[in-house]
């Protein structure tokens, strides 16, 4: 559990306006009229889409697509990294998307923004130990049962989905968010078995093989219940030019383009601090 888990955040709603892709980057709560002005600096960041620094930004190559499933991004509150995350750059290519940041919600329907008559028609990305390659399935998009299991009626379940949700944030981050949402267990349990790793490759370390960004996740499973192929390529594609920009930016303004921390580093560091004060 990561820390200060035990502690309610107010969830920062990033609504995506139908049709555009633009997010409004600053969250609601902090809208008042009393609250005193904070630096130019910190109340703004670079570019207020991606929320990147400009010189790693790649909003302009982004033409949202129509999509008839939507698309629901839980963030984290701490999995924010600008340099190398990928949910708000997600969320841009879909006319039908949300990303939302917090920790709980009592439902679907509050999180999304609207009324969901039937949970059981949207989807979870779900983060079990099943594997797609070790299932019995010719498919890289597979329904699973609470018991890891192969569901029933493939066809017809995915038939009927309406918006997935995706979890956004370390291995440990999504799982806290899975535990701390329960109605996520009235929606399908699916899973991708991706045929190569995820293109963040050295830059960043999934725990498990089959991990994938979540760029990578949204545009390979819209594009499967969709069938269209041409989501998931256009999805790769802004991915793949975000990452040659940050290499780019990393190569000649390293401070503009910061190296993700090793994981397990802060806990290093705790367990070291700890051993000191002991002796």
């Amino acid at each position: 559990m990561p820390p200060n888990s035990g502690q309610d955040f107010e969830p920062r709603h990033y609504q995506i306006a139908a049709g555009s892709g633009v997010a409004y980057i600053r969250p609601m709560s902090n809208l008042r009229p009393d609250a005193p002005e904070a630096p130019l600096a910190e109340a703004i960041a670079d570019c207020p889409r991606c929320q990147k620094p400009v010189s790693l930004c790649v909003c302009n190559h982004v033409t949202p697509i129509e999509n008839r499933i939507a698309l629901l991004i839980l963030q984290h509150p701490q999995e924010q990294d600008r340099a190398l995350g990928t949910a708000r750059l997600a969320a841009q290519h879909f006319a039908n998307a949300v990303v939302r940041i917090g920790l709980s919600w009592p439902s679907l329907s509050k999180a999304l923004g609207r009324q969901v008559s039937d949970v059981s028609r949207w989807a979870v990305l779900y983060l079990g130990s099943a594997k797609a390659a070790a299932l019995d399935s010719e498919s890289d998009l597979v329904v699973i049962t609470r018991k890891g299991e192969v569901a029933d009626n493939q066809r017809a379940i995915l038939g009927r989905i309406e918006g997935v949700v995706l979890l956004d944030g370390t291995w440990s981050q999504a799982k806290a968010l899975w535990w701390r949402n329960p109605w996520m267990l009235k929606c399908q349990r699916v899973i991708l078995g991706p045929h190569q790793p995820s293109r963040y490759g050295r830059l960043r370390k999934e725990p498990r093989r089959d991990g994938l960004s979540t760029i990578e996740a949204a545009g390979m499973l819209i594009a499967r219940l969709e069938k269209r192929p041409d989501i998931e390529t256009a999805l790769n594609t802004s991915f793949e030019r975000m990452l040659a920009r940050y290499r780019d930016v990393q190569a000649t303004m390293p401070e503009r383009a910061p190296r993700p921390k090793p994981r397990g580093l802060r806990n290093f560091r705790r367990k070291r601090t700890s051993l000191s004060r002991r002796r």
